[in-house]
């Protein structure tokens, strides 16, 4: 690879074998190290966070914000399904913090949690839980939350 000032790269380990995957994860580094920007196109969330120290969201175009990789995990989001080892009543989450999509089935609860983990684990304390399973969403539904709705990107 030549040394360019600037790399422009559109969704670049799509069809990569994860073996070669680590070289080219190497080589974006040095490039870095070097100085070099690094423009990266990628819908693949632990690909930007391990590559990108910001992230730019492009709506309609136009750049709508500019994130710091840093900045975005402070606002985390995760898919959270706890199964219960009886049933929950209705509303025993309804009023917690942080809590996007509730959905409560049985002895299963699912919804998004945005932000500290703590409220909704202190409510779910008042049950015996027999599995808990936490996911992260995808960049798409990291963006359309917290920029979807809005046109000036906040």
């Amino acid at each position: 690879m030549s040394d360019p000032e600037l790399l422009i790269l559109d969704e670049p380990t799509n069809g990569l074998d994860p073996l070669v995957q680590q070289p080219f994860y190497g080589l974006v580094a040095e490039s870095k190290a070097a100085g070099r920007a690094v423009f990266l196109s990628s819908h693949v969330l632990p690909e930007v966070e391990r590559v990108c120290d910001r992230v730019a969201i492009i709506r309609d175009g136009r750049v709508a914000a500019v994130e710091r990789i840093a900045d975005l995990r402070a606002r985390a989001m995760r898919h959270l399904e706890i199964d219960f080892c009886g049933d929950v009543p209705a509303d025993a989450f309804s009023s917690v913090p942080g809590i996007r999509d509730l959905e409560i089935l049985g002895t299963i609860v699912r919804c998004t949690v945005v932000g500290a983990m703590d409220p909704i684990l202190k409510a779910a304390n008042r049950f015996e839980v027999r599995l808990l399973t936490s996911s992260e969403p995808s960049l798409e539904e990291v963006f359309l939350a917290y920029y979807g709705g809005s046109d000036d990107g906040a």
